[in-house]
């Protein structure tokens, strides 16, 4: 048995390695200058309720508009839109995520905090590739709001070339 081979597995193994190497990705570009802190991150919703102070000092996210319609588009066609939004709450907006209903449309959120009376955009991208006929997406954004998803909705009828 190659004890060489051995002496580096056991080495990959280690506690001190998994260690070390833990650290080095999560402090990777870290600047530690996010802008973000453990309050921006709220939750007014309790047992008991809604706790209204709390929610009148969170974010507010507000679309210009909540839907897009392509109209006619061509199969195979790949389109993109931006829905703009502005922070109208009283403190910094975090979208954590977007997920939509259909592989055919994506996203980009914004990736820094949206201060309050800051504006934003979401950038979407829809494949018309595999599809025929009326095509509805939705996009559920999560954010640091409440309440914490908002729903954008994208269609297109989709023609053949």
């Amino acid at each position: 048995m190659n004890t060489s081979k051995t002496k580096n597995q056991n080495l990959l193994l280690s506690p001190f390695f998994f260690l070390l190497f833990s650290f080095s990705l999560l402090s990777c570009g870290n600047s530690g200058k996010s802008g973000l802190s453990v309050s921006d991150i709220k939750n007014p919703a309790t047992a008991d309720g809604v706790d209204k102070q709390q929610q009148a000092n969170m974010p507010i996210i507000q679309f210009e508009n909540l839907t897009y319609n392509f109209g006619k588009v061509i199969q195979g066609e790949m389109l993109s839109y931006t829905f703009h939004f502005r922070n109208v709450g009283k403190s910094s907006l975090l979208i954590s995520g977007i997920e939509a209903s259909c592989g055919c449309t994506t996203s980009v959120p914004p990736r820094a905090p949206i201060q309050p009376g800051e504006k934003g955009e979401v950038k979407i991208t829809f494949d018309s590739k595999h599809k025929i006929g009326e095509v509805i997406s939705y996009l559920v954004v999560t954010a640091n709001t409440y309440p914490a998803q908002t729903v954008l909705t994208v269609n297109a009828n989709v023609i053949n070339p």
